[in-house]
């Protein structure tokens, strides 16, 4: 006897469907803005694996990696072909591999709002804010700090002073630019909930 159920069947489909739709989206955008740190168009990664957090987290063993290797190859892609060989590049050093760990913190600030949302409304905005900055601020921190202590690029000496000096002249301009493109990913989902009602279970199921 036939078990399968056709309706289950199909909505579990539709939420493949949705998973690997927003993939491609955030993957498109990570490499539309990766390509120049600083361009006019500033790198969306920490949005990126903040949103890839709230609307992917269940397909994590994929996900995660996907994104971080895209990563590292849009980096390796955009430093060789301006004929600097990968290793000898400014930014790269022991701390580029902090990368992960300052990315992770994204993440799992999309994984803490997906577990604590229960549709739109201010609640889940103040949490969306809440979870945004914290993840931010340790994913700064990790990243800056892992390139002052641990990068031959800084100059000699070293110290705490120095590195707070560091860390405030870098800070605003990234949670600036983060901060942009986290309003339009909260705008972007608020609109497309309210338009397409279906997307809210759709959108669940791929959590």
């Amino acid at each position: 006897m036939n078990t399968n159920n056709p309706t289950k069947t199909a909505e579990t489909d539709s939420a493949a469907f949705v998973r690997y739709g927003i993939f491609a989206i955030l993957a498109l955008v990570m490499a539309g803005t990766r390509i120049n740190h600083f361009a006019p168009l500033p790198d969306a990664s920490w949005v990126v694996f903040f949103a890839a957090g709230f609307y992917l987290s269940r397909a994590w063993r994929w996900v995660l990696p996907a994104l971080i290797v895209e990563a590292v190859l849009i980096d390796y892609l955009v430093i060789t072909t301006q004929g600097i060989s990968f290793w000898q590049h400014y930014c790269v050093s022991a701390a580029y591999w902090f990368l992960v760990p300052a990315y992770l913190s994204m993440w799992f600030g999309g994984v803490w709002l997906a577990r604590n949302y229960h549709g739109l409304g201010m609640r889940e905005l103040a949490l969306a804010i809440v979870a945004f900055i914290v993840g931010e601020n340790l994913c700064y921190l990790i990243s800056n700090g892992s390139f002052y202590w641990l990068s031959a690029s800084v100059p000699e000496p070293r110290s705490v002073g120095a590195w707070m000096e560091n860390l405030g002249d870098w800070y605003l301009s990234y949670f600036e630019s983060q901060g942009v493109y986290f309003v339009i990913a909260v705008a972007l989902h608020a609109l497309v909930a309210q338009v397409v009602p279906q997307i809210r279970s759709t959108v669940a199921a791929t959590r």
